[in-house]
């Protein structure tokens, strides 16, 4: 009964015409937004200031239910991303995995899936977890799918990186997939990078160095 479960994630797993489209499609988008600096803004901790409370008090639930705890990558960057599998961004997977894999000692990549925007990540967790495995590789942690823009469905953790009182400067929440949030070595959120701030641009890779 398992292995059929298996076999039917995996033919779930491939990429529908949409998606092949979008993946197609994705260098394209990314010069557009280049031209007009649509998706393009960066907000950074410009004033040093420190969070009011520890982001390391926090876990992620993981999509196969179990709990990693933040405080665990003390001493690395967390480059925190909501994601999704039928996004003109979803090719920034790729990117991603490559970033986790080349500077797997000094940053930790998390996914944290969602829904919130235009329906873009309907399937179940199992489901994201192959597709992400099967079309790009992924091997860093995803969250179980949540809401990640502000409401009382909220992500705890996505609450923390969107909260000045909480994390001492940045209100601003993701504005598409694949916003991403920098928290460095010491718990203190570095940075907010639009989607279209791709994760091998310079503006992101500068900051992890």
């Amino acid at each position: 009964m398992e292995h059929n479960h298996k076999n039917v994630l995996l033919i779930n797993s491939r990429m529908t015409n949409r998606q092949r489209f979008l993946k197609i499609f994705y260098p394209v988008l990314m010069a557009v937004n280049r031209l007009t600096g649509k998706k393009s803004k960066i907000m950074s901790n410009k004033e040093n200031t420190m969070p009011s409370a520890s982001i390391y008090d926090l876990a992620v639930t993981l999509n196969n239910g179990k709990e990693l705890k933040l405080a665990d990558f003390k001493g690395k960057k967390m480059l925190l991303v909501n994601t999704a599998s039928n996004c003109g961004y979803t090719s920034q997977y790729a990117d991603l995995q490559l970033m986790s894999e080349k500077y797997k000692d000094k940053l930790v990549v998390i996914g944290f899936p969602a829904n919130d925007f235009a329906g873009q990540e309907a399937g179940s967790d199992d489901e994201i977890a192959t597709f992400c495995q099967v079309n790009f590789g992924v091997s860093f942690p995803l969250a179980r799918k949540s809401s990640v823009v502000k409401g009382s469905e909220q992500n705890k953790i996505f609450r923390w990186l969107t909260d000045k009182q909480l994390n001492g400067w940045n209100d601003q929440e993701p504005t598409w997939n694949f916003s991403k949030y920098l928290v460095n070595e010491e718990g203190q959120l570095l940075n907010y990078f639009d989607s279209a701030i791709s994760p091998s641009g310079s503006e992101i890779l500068e900051a992890v160095k």
